[in-house]
């Protein structure tokens, strides 16, 4: 018998049995007012993200604000009239109408000249006694050919070699120029270059053939009407060696098979005067 004013032991059947609550009996039912704040949150946060949603909306709709004009680069320098130079006043009072213009860019010089004084004003250029251009650095031309009549400029780089200074002669023409082998020797190989790739026929000139191109080759290869095709084949078809039909069949399967050997002499000769991977007989498209 349990002692009166203690409590049983734990074990003893006065005891009292720890008996599970039934499940979902702890917890107290939720009250209507919890309930109802519960619910007045949600629509809270919900009317909270339709208006994110719609300021979000707008933004986007918004016209963006205009952008910063774009600085416009700076111009670069141009070319000024030269016509009171030192060197084109001489020249004026040497050739006067010869000289057409004369424009400085960037401290160098350029004149055009008439075309049928250019021997002269060289020999004048190159004896002058103040500054003497005694040395053709370069001979070119420069093909423009929406210029009916003179697509053709010449351009004569001239330097002077005391003074250290320099200056560029231009001529137009429409087929021919005088030579100007007489006032310097170096010109002749420049004139016999611009006759080959040009067509420019530089009259007196002691020795006008082709210098790069063979002498029968048709066209002039800088002229900017030349055709970009191959145009090649005419003339190394006019130089090729004979070939039977068993060599035309043989050259064809070798190169049908991608062999490298090349035993035929015609063959090696066919090798030379075309380049890898094309056509030897038709003319390439």
């Amino acid at each position: 018998m349990a002692q009166e004013g203690k409590p049983p032991e734990s074990g003893s059947p006065d005891a009292p049995v720890d008996v599970a609550p039934p499940k979902g009996a702890g917890a107290a039912p939720p009250s209507p007012l919890s309930a109802d704040a519960e619910k007045d949150r949600q629509v809270e946060d919900a009317k909270a993200r339709v208006a994110a949603a719609k300021e979000a909306a707008q933004k986007a709709a918004a016209p963006a604000a205009p952008k910063a004009p774009v600085k416009k680069k700076d111009e670069g320098p141009k070319p000024v009239d030269a016509s009171n130079h030192p060197l084109v006043t001489r020249l004026k009072e040497k050739f006067g109408e010869a000289v057409l213009e004369a424009s400085e860019f960037l401290g160098q010089l350029s004149i055009v000249v008439d075309t049928a004084q250019i021997a002269e004003i060289c020999e004048w250029l190159r004896d002058d006694e103040e500054t003497p251009f005694n040395y053709l650095s370069d001979l070119t031309c420069v093909h423009y050919p929406d210029n009916k009549a003179t697509p053709f400029e010449m351009v004569y780089q001239l330097y002077s070699i005391a003074k250290n200074e320099r200056v560029r002669l231009k001529v137009d023409t429409n087929s021919g120029v005088e030579s100007v082998t007489g006032v310097w020797p170096s010109a002749d190989w420049l004139e016999r270059e611009v006759y080959d790739l040009f067509g420019v026929v530089f009259h007196n000139h002691p020795d006008l053939r082709r210098i790069l191109l063979p002498p029968d080759w048709e066209g002039h290869p800088l002229r900017k009407d030349y055709p970009l095709e191959f145009v090649e084949n005419r003339w190394t078809e006019n130089h090729l060696p004979e070939f039977t039909d068993v060599q035309k069949e043989q050259l064809e399967q070798r190169r049908a098979y991608g062999l490298e050997i090349l035993s035929v002499p015609q063959e090696r000769e066919v090798r030379n005067l075309f380049r890898s991977g094309k056509e030897v007989m038709p003319k390439d498209k």
